[in-house]
């Protein structure tokens, strides 16, 4: 059995995520929501759990609840043989992210006791489906694939060894398609880590490889980005629009205007944020989740896609997911403030801020942590908080109010507290409160993506001023540094970055006079839009004793730890000199 199980699992197909389940008639999937009562009740029937775990954007999905699970020879046996769940992964990010690796949608089965038996990848027709449960029914002892558990990392050092830092960029450079553009490929995207490294370290053939093969991946009726393209070219979409695509994919490419200067990155920035006001923006102005790459749920979407807007229109709209997450509308406010950074455009500023706004005082608690959504499942989760620490960073850059670097840091102090390790031979942030599910095969795991992220803000926050953050951060990086060895070449850019972040000497641009002065101004809008990837914005006012200000003038500087540049009045000087040279 465990060779055809073997086989089973090596068969996958593309996949996406699944759409809210129906009532249960008597041939239907009795579905249950995620929770140790489902488990319970299996142990008491004598039962295996299914896991469907899917998204409510993915056509494969929506294809597999119809021709899978509407299959009365597969409902009936999965009410004989199993309990079944099932869960949308944008609602629970702790269980995304362990089974992000299987795509949506996942099928995973577990013995009562929690016990995984076998994860499966993407679209199962009913015959396979059916196989596969009856073979653990006969057989209930975990396959291949539940084999696969990720062991305890152990701490390693903060600050990577050189040999560790060359092979990560070996691996990431080679990770790289030079024929066809961008890192991966069967699934062609843009990945933010690697174009940011890439700008970072000067590498301007990958990373403008990649933006220019991503732009085919814009809308060009409504604007927004597809999720990716398939079968290694730029040109097979899944017309799925997510948030955090839309957001990061946002932030790339007003980084890639500020430091090529060219239009057409520009556009395509705006070109995001028209998508995301038009179509994800709530009337009371926090954003929506994603929309759906079906107009009809289960039909491929290539031939409406390819319709101009009115003719879309007459024929209806995707199905948008109307719930509002703090993950993902701290994504869509880092992406609007890094594009108001370049654009100046207050309209932008203000539909960032009045998204944070809401998210605060909807979603927001008291310890300065955050809620997913308006009822948690399973949370809190780091996801979220990390999401809108960021936000609120990213705000105080942009507006230099210091409410918004204070919210930042709470946001990390509460991570801190609820999520860290408290074993000293182990590091990293949990994905979820571990104690919520204390000595269940399901426990809570650091996730790398989420841990890269927590360092590199915990990084920005010690620059200004916040010291002992950097021990906060170096928790994050011992974790990294530990799972270093097995990250793939498009993780470790991720990594490479917030180790870089860490060793190097963070470059500041302070900035003395008053806001109420159009210089001052002028000289924070060269600051904030100067062509380099990273560095700290201050504004200072003019009864500072650090930074003079030169004649009574609006001043700048632009400082490393160890040295100083200026004085500085006129702003194109200023943004040429805030223009590190990018290099490893």
């Amino acid at each position: 059995m465990k060779t055809l199980l073997l086989a089973l699992t090596l068969l996958t197909l593309a996949g996406c995520a699944s759409s809210e389940k129906p009532s249960p008639a008597p041939t239907e999937v009795a579905w249950q929501p995620w929770s140790d009562a489902a488990f319970e009740r299996a142990k008491r029937e004598g039962k295996l759990v299914l896991l469907d775990l899917g998204a409510v954007w993915c056509h494969w999905c929506h294809v597999m609840d119809r021709e899978t699970y509407g299959d009365p020879g597969v409902a009936n046996y999965m009410g004989e043989h199993f309990v079944a769940i099932h869960v949308n992964q944008d609602e629970r990010p702790d269980l995304a992210n362990r089974y992000e690796y299987y795509g949506w949608p996942a099928t995973i089965l577990f013995a009562a006791d929690g016990t995984e038996l076998g994860k499966f990848r993407g679209f199962m027709p009913p015959k396979r489906l059916l196989a596969v449960l009856q073979a653990f029914v006969a057989d209930p002892t975990p396959g291949p694939s539940a084999l696969e558990r990720e062991p305890d990392v152990a701490a390693a050092p903060a600050t990577f060894a050189k040999e560790l830092d060359d092979a990560l960029h070996d691996k990431w450079a080679a990770a790289y398609d030079h024929k066809a553009q961008g890192w991966g490929t069967v699934h062609k995207y843009l990945d933010p880590d690697c174009v940011e490294l890439a700008i970072a370290e000067g590498r301007d053939d990958m990373a403008r490889g990649t933006l220019d093969a991503m732009l085919q991946l814009i809308d060009p009726v409504w604007g927004g980005v597809y999720q990716y393209s398939d079968g290694g070219v730029w040109t097979n979409p899944h017309f799925e629009k997510i948030m955090s695509f839309q957001a990061e994919d946002m932030r790339i490419f007003a980084l890639a205007y500020r430091v090529y200067g060219e239009e057409k990155y520009l556009v395509a920035a705006r070109d995001i944020e028209r998508y995301l006001l038009t179509f994800l923006k709530s009337p009371e102005g926090a954003f929506y989740a994603s929309q759906d790459a079906d107009l009809v749920q289960g039909e491929h979407g290539g031939d409406y896609f390819s319709l101009g807007d009115s003719q879309r229109r007459a024929k209806g709209v995707p199905r948008v997911d109307t719930r509002v997450y703090a993950r993902e509308n701290g994504w869509a406010v880092v992406g609007l403030a890094s594009l108001y950074r370049v654009t100046g455009d207050l309209s932008t500023l203000e539909a960032a801020i009045r998204a944070a706004e809401w998210t605060l005082a909807h979603r927001g608690t008291a310890e300065g942590g955050f809620r997913h959504g308006e009822f948690d499942s399973g949370g809190p989760f780091l996801a979220d908080t990390l999401a809108m620490g960021r936000a609120f960073f990213e705000l105080g850059q942009v507006t230099q109010d210091a409410k918004w670097l204070e919210r930042s840091e709470a946001a990390v102090r509460f991570m801190e507290q609820n999520f860290g390790s408290r074993s000293g031979e182990r590091a990293g942030y949990a994905t979820a409160v571990a104690a919520r599910s204390s000595g269940k095969p399901w426990e809570p795991t650091p996730q790398v993506d989420e841990n890269i992220a927590f360092a590199r803000l915990s990084l920005r926050l010690w620059g200004t001023g916040r010291l002992d953050l950097r021990d906060s951060a170096d928790h994050a990086l011992k974790y990294l540094a530990g799972v270093a060895g097995d990250a793939s070449g498009v993780r470790a850019a991720g990594i490479l970055l917030a180790s870089r972040e860490r060793a190097g000497e963070a470059q500041s641009i302070e900035v003395v006079g008053e806001l109420a002065d159009e210089r001052t101004t002028a000289l924070l809008r060269a600051a904030l839009s100067a062509p380099v990837g990273y560095s700290l914005v201050r504004l200072l006012g003019r009864a500072n004793t650090e930074y003079p200000m030169d004649n009574g003038t609006p001043t700048a500087y632009v400082c490393t730890v160890s040295a100083c540049k200026g004085p500085f009045h006129d702003p194109v000087a200023l943004r040429k000199a805030a223009a590190t040279p990018r290099r490893r």
